[in-house]
This record gives C-alpha cells, sequence and structure tokens, in this order.
C-alpha cells in the first residue's frame, strides 16, 4: 500500500512540475478561454476589408495560435466575426485551385475579376472554371486572378497558404511586367455596386496600359424596367433551369411542374439600382414559360424577392415541393449558410420548412461559373471587347 501511495505523490509532483514550467516565474496559467479569445482577436484583426503591410504577418499569426489550440478549445473560439469554421470548416481541398498569381504575364493580359469565396470546392469549380475556360479559349493571352473581397482573400491565405490578389495587386503586377492591352472580364452577375467599384479601380491605371478595356458581367445591360430582357440574361436562365431540373432528376422544367415541383433560385439582391435586374430574370423565366421558377435574393431587394414574399408566391402557385438553388455565379458562403443550412432558423431552407407550406424541401449547391454555357457567355463577353481591339 505505502508503495502505491509513493507512486502516486511521484506522479502528482511530476504533473505540478510540468505545470509550474509550462509558465512563466510570476505568470499564471491561461484559462481556455483566455487562449480561444487570443485566436478570435487574431481572426478579427484580418477580418477586414483593407490589405496593409502586416497582412501577411497577421494571416500567419492567427492560423499558427489556432493550430495551437486544442479541439476543446477551438470550439470556444467567438469573436465579432471569428468562429471555430474560420479555421476549422472542411470547404474542399485547396490544392485544387490555382491563384493565378504568376508574373512572366507578357503583354496581353486577361484579367478575370471576382468577388471570391472562401469554399474552396466553389472557387475550383465555379471561378477556376470561368478562367480555365477563357485560358483555353484565348491560348495567345495571359488570365491571371483578382478577388474585390479582401476578407476573403486574408481568410484563404491565413487558412491554406494560398495567396490571391487582390484588385491593385493584379494592376501592379500587370504594369511590372509590362502588359500593354489589358482586357478585364468580371464575373460579377450585374453592373451593381462591385462592378462600379471594379471601373473605379481599373480607371486609377487607365494611362499605364496602351488598351484597358472592361467586358460585360454575366447578364450584360441592365435595361430601364422589370420587363426588358436580352439573350445573357436568356442564356443564364436556360442554362441554370436546364441543370436544376436536371440534377432534380427531371427530363424537363415542365414534367417538374406537374409532379408539383417549383425551383427558387436565390440570389444576392442589393440596394443599388441594378436590383431591377432580378425582376428582370423574373420576368425571363415567365417569358420561357417557367411557370415553376421563381427568383428570391437574401437580401431581399427588390422586396418581391425577399424570403416571405418568395414563400407565398410558390405556396399561392401551388406547388407543395421546392428545391432551393442559388443564382450566384459562386456557391459560396450564402449558398451554404444562408440557403442551405438547416441548424440556422432564418436560412431558406429553414425559413421554407418553418412555413408549413409544403411537403420537401430540397437544395442543390451549384454555382453559375461550373456550367458550360455559363462559361461560354464570359468567353462570348470577353471576345467581343478582344475583337473590337483588334478592329
Amino acid at each position: 500500500m505505502k508503495t502505491i501511495v509513493k507512486i502516486i505523490s511521484m506522479m502528482l509532483a511530476v504533473l505540478m512540475i510540468a505545470g509550474l514550467a509550462a509558465c512563466k516565474p510570476g505568470e499564471t496559467k491561461k484559462t481556455d478561454k483566455e487562449l480561444a479569445d487570443e485566436v478570435a482577436a487574431l481572426i478579427d484583426a484580418i477580418y477586414v476589408q483593407t490589405r496593409t503591410d502586416k497582412t501577411d504577418e497577421q494571416c500567419a499569426a492567427a492560423k499558427a495560435a489556432w493550430d495551437k489550440l486544442t479541439d476543446a478549445q477551438k470550439e470556444l473560439v467567438e469573436g465579432e466575426e471569428a468562429d471555430p469554421d474560420y479555421f476549422g470548416r472542411d470547404t474542399g481541398d485547396a490544392k485544387l485551385d490555382d491563384p493565378r498569381n504568376a508574373d512572366g504575364i507578357g503583354e496581353k493580359e486577361l484579367l478575370v475579376v471576382s468577388f471570391g469565396t472562401s469554399f474552396n470546392e466553389s472557387r475550383a469549380k465555379d471561378i477556376k472554371g470561368i478562367e480555365d475556360a477563357l485560358q483555353a479559349a484565348f491560348p495567345d493571352w495571359s488570365v491571371r486572378r483578382a478577388f474585390t473581397a479582401q476578407i476573403i482573400i486574408n481568410h484563404v491565405q491565413a487558412r491554406d497558404g494560398e495567396k490571391i490578389d487582390n484588385m491593385e495587386q493584379a494592376l501592379e503586377r500587370a504594369v511590372k511586367n509590362g502588359v500593354k492591352i489589358l482586357v478585364i472580364q468580371p464575373t460579377h452577375l450585374m453592373h451593381g455596386a462591385e462592378y462600379d467599384e471594379l471601373k473605379e479601380a481599373a480607371d486609377k491605371y487607365a494611362d499605364k496600359f496602351e488598351k484597358i478595356v472592361i467586358a460585360e458581367p454575366l447578364l450584360g445591360e441592365v435595361g430601364a424596367d422589370a420587363s426588358v430582357v436580352n439573350a445573357d440574361k436568356e442564356a443564364v436562365a436556360k442554362a441554370v433551369v436546364a441543370a436544376a431540373v436536371a440534377d432534380a432528376g427531371f427530363a424537363s422544367v415542365d414534367a417538374a411542374a406537374e409532379a408539383g415541383v417549383a425551383f427558387v433560385l436565390m440570389g444576392h439582391g442589393t440596394s443599388h439600382t441594378a436590383k431591377v435586374t432580378y425582376s428582370q430574370m423574373q420576368a425571363q423565366m415567365e417569358a420561357l414559360g417557367y411557370k415553376n421558377v421563381f427568383i428570391g435574393t437574401v437580401e431581399g431587394e427588390p422586396e418581391e424577392t425577399s424570403c416571405e414574399n418568395v414563400i407565398e408566391a410558390v405556396a399561392a402557385a401551388g406547388y407543395k415541393n421546392v428545391v432551393l438553388r442559388p443564382l450566384m455565379v459562386v456557391a459560396g458562403d450564402h449558398a451554404n449558410n444562408d440557403m442551405a443550412d438547416p441548424e440556422d432558423p432564418e436560412s431558406w431552407l429553414s425559413m421554407f420548412t418553418a412555413s408549413k407550406k409544403f411537403d420537401k424541401i430540397d437544395v442543390q449547391i451549384a454555382g453559375l461559373g461550373r456550367l458550360s454555357d455559363v462559361q461560354a457567355l464570359y468567353v462570348a463577353h470577353a471576345k467581343a471587347v478582344i475583337d473590337s481591339i483588334a478592329d
């Protein structure tokens, strides 16, 4: 018995010494919450839209501190923007992506500008899918990438070590590489606020190149009112509905309607005057005879596209089964969280379910950027400005 007591005493002494060694003289050991809060503060520090000369260092520090936490401590990370998912969520393999930030550009560059996403799989399929299609279509041009969301750039860099240029970095890279003709192809959906900001950034570099031209966003010109549609909107409407119908297992949109299935396409929404584009897309669906396709937006702008109004519209039309799918170039945060998160009571999936107006609600998480017909439309837009330069 004495031997057992002696062994236990020795073990306790060893543990006490180890605990003291972990602390510096005069310093008390930090609690799990304190360590988690430190990481949260580091994450919040890089959750910003402005890049500084300290950004690279801050990204590395946040990841290093996160890696030191235990699994239990990681679950305690919570800040103004920080949460365990910032580093912990599995969004796919970042190695499948290509940041397209290489030098050696040459005299002709095709700069593909996107808002960006931290969802690795979506970035590779949607954004890289568009970039790959453009590079294949224009082998004599160097395709490069820029994201406009520094918050996303920092997230990807900190978590995955992948460095993506922001707009200013990409333009500076083009200047330093001696690019003479710069064609900018935005992957934005419309002529909205992000497109306006892109144009302002490009205008500052107008005298740095012989030619700098911006191609059309995906849906082309906005138009004066909700009834105005165009060939771009028609092409996108046909592409996304065909994909949604096929993914749902139907031979046609009419067959889905006969089965009582409605497709709800969720866009972002905007307070910009370009918000009429969403109403135009609804008009386009109706013009194509897609009576069971409804357009909604996360922001609820325009008003008729709010989740509550779309729920009422779908129910009033008599559909009992719903398929939710993003009307977004990239199936990123909005698609995975605002649309499809079953744990979030404010997600569209949860709100459609809570309405108790439908028998079944399915989700399809797929961005427009991975659709070949949409990629072809971006190629056509880029070709239009490239041909205009040649003329």
